[in-house]
């Protein structure tokens, strides 16, 4: 399966995302005759390499001989529809099309239909988010990561004047996705780049185990104390390496004064809203008193309600929040005959000739109770069923 992996070093754009696909490879020409489904003959597309702090970049200029009047999203949605991009291209873009007159719109207090993309809608815009899309199909990649999004400071001039840094619409774009600040007057990532980052980045964090192939950088059209770059990394992860990375938050949480009754209720509570694993461990808290660590494994946009809960359902005064790395295998759940009825089994892949096979409990429970044997007979042959 093939990955990449967009290293933010001095943020994103539509035109650093493709310049990044073309240093890792793409050619131009590709991209242009990919981009002429658009059916558009006010453009032209160029490619150049340039210095950026003593990196070589590839920087793609998207030239527009005529730029039509600001296009409102039933235009743009015309003009893609009634191209002859590959369907999952269009129904991609449109997506993000979409994506964005949702953040302007909620932005100026408008309807979707009614707001004006000024340059969100111009065909430089246009050109960046359908020529990513095809360059990523034409590279055959599978699956998409990214590093967290830096965001610079200051003013941007824009079509209702000044605006501040980041940007209201790249703001609203990156609800829910990791961002930190750096001290840099300058716009770091677009509207265009946010929107394209949300839509086609599967995890954000750190690299992904793979075997590298491949290494582009796009470059900003700005000079800035750091790399304007943007690096993209692209490999294969083997079978054996066929774990998905994902970026989780731990809480947790030690208590001595809470009635042991309670931590049923307490773990049960966490499971419902969206934890993913609670565990309860014996800890020695001060004043030499055992207490119990809470322990709560989440995504990160299910913080505030387990926090919520362990804040109103125990005597917590305090809670640590972590953030980890979780390796996690594909799996399946397959329905497997066996002498004492239907149970489901989880199959996970390490490879095509290595799996892990577990018999779900609540199956093998009643399967035991029904029929009155013991519960480790029914994963056994369970197991064996499977096998053969």
């Amino acid at each position: 399966m093939k990955v990449l992996y967009f290293d933010l070093i001095g943020g994103a754009s539509g035109d650093m995302i493709l310049g990044a696909m073309v240093d890792a490879g793409l050619s131009i020409d590709i991209l242009k005759k990919l981009l002429a489904g658009l059916n558009l003959n006010e453009f032209d597309i160029l490619a150049k390499i340039v210095d950026k702090n003593g990196f070589c970049a590839t920087k793609v200029d998207v030239l527009v001989t005529e730029q039509p009047p600001e296009r409102h999203l039933k235009e743009i949605k015309d003009i893609i529809q009634k191209s002859s991009l590959p369907r999952t291209v269009q129904n991609r873009a449109l997506q993000i099309f979409e994506r964005i007159a949702g953040a302007e719109a909620a932005i100026h207090n408008k309807s979707v239909d009614q707001v004006h993309l000024h340059e969100l809608g111009g065909t430089d815009t246009i050109i960046d988010i359908t020529g990513a899309l095809l360059a990523l199909e034409h590279l055959e990649i599978s699956k998409i990561y990214a590093s967290p999004v830096p965001m610079g400071k200051g003013f941007v001039k824009g079509a209702h004047g000044q605006i501040p840094l980041p940007a209201p619409a790249t703001a609203a774009l990156l609800k829910g996705i990791p961002v930190y600040g750096r001290d840099i007057d300058a716009e770091l990532v677009t509207p265009t780049g946010a929107a394209l980052l949300a839509d086609l980045v599967d995890d954000f964090g750190p690299a992904p185990p793979m075997i590298l192939e491949t290494i582009g950088y796009g470059a900003g059209g700005r000079d800035l104390p750091i790399p304007n770059l943007l690096r993209v990394l692209i490999g294969e992860i083997t079978p054996a390496e066929s774990a998905t990375l994902n970026r989780l938050a731990v809480l947790e949480t030690n208590l001595d004064d809470l009635n042991p009754e309670i931590y049923p209720y307490v773990i049960e509570s966490l499971f419902s809203a969206g934890a993913l694993d609670v565990t309860l461990s014996p800890v020695q808290m001060k004043k030499n008193r055992p207490g119990t660590q809470i322990q709560v494994l989440c995504e990160p946009v299910e913080v505030d309600a387990m926090r919520s809960i362990l804040f109103q359902e125990t005597t917590t005064l305090g809670i640590k929040q972590i953030m980890v790395d979780r390796y996690a295998l594909p799996r399946t759940i397959q329905e497997v005959e066996t002498p004492y009825g239907k149970i489901r089994v989880k199959i996970a892949k390490i490879s095509p000739d290595i799996k892990k096979i577990s018999p779900e409990f609540e199956d093998c429970r009643k399967a035991a109770q029904k029929h009155g044997i013991p519960i480790t007979q029914i994963y056994q042959e369970t197991i064996h069923s499977f096998q053969e």
